[in-house]
């Protein structure tokens, strides 16, 4: 483990939520999906099941998004604003299973405040690490994910493993198409 275990899990869902917003579909088209991107990245507390709810969580994308795209400085402010605008008090909590670990705003906080505080906590331990080049955009030209490289030798350049195959596959066929007479 390069980071403690909420930092991972405030990343790659921070990651997978941008994702979430692609030019080729809606990844959270609805509450339903809404409830299950909730339970995959194993959120707790406070979750109201509603429109609002989905609508202010898609508006927090745009904001993570540009972090993959910022350099140092500006990122510290997206941070900065994100905890600013959360009032966010960091303090050590123990949930469910969870060992100690820290929140920042009250488990009944809307969940849109607590995605952009858990995102931005994470962020935040990249920052002081000097590890924000483990954040990415995904190396397929034609694809505008971002992910996350928590690999020790730091050699993951794909979201996800459909585009590393679709990469592989374009490969194969440039290759047989220049090989042939």
């Amino acid at each position: 483990m390069l980071f403690a275990h909420d930092t991972e899990c405030g990343l790659l869902a921070a990651a997978a939520l941008v994702n979430t917003d692609s030019a080729d579909a809606e990844g959270l088209p609805d509450v339903a999906a809404l409830d299950a991107f909730f339970t995959a990245h194993n959120w707790s507390g406070r979750h109201e099941h509603t429109e609002a709810e989905l609508r202010s969580i898609r508006a927090l994308r745009p904001r993570l998004r540009r972090i993959w795209h910022a350099d140092e400085d500006e990122t510290v402010e997206i941070i900065n604003a994100l905890l600013r605008d959360a009032s966010a008090l960091p303090q050590l909590i123990r949930h469910d299973e969870h060992p100690y670990h820290l929140h920042a705003v009250p488990r009944d906080a809307p969940l849109a405040t607590r995605m952009a505080v858990e995102a931005a906590m994470a962020l935040a331990d990249l920052v002081r690490s000097g590890e924000l080049g483990r954040l990415r955009r995904c190396a397929r030209p034609d694809c505008d994910g971002v992910l996350v490289d928590l690999s020790k030798n730091r050699s993951r350049r794909f979201c996800e493993a459909a585009c590393g195959n679709r990469a592989a596959v374009s490969a194969y066929r440039a290759r047989k198409a220049a090989s042939r007479p």
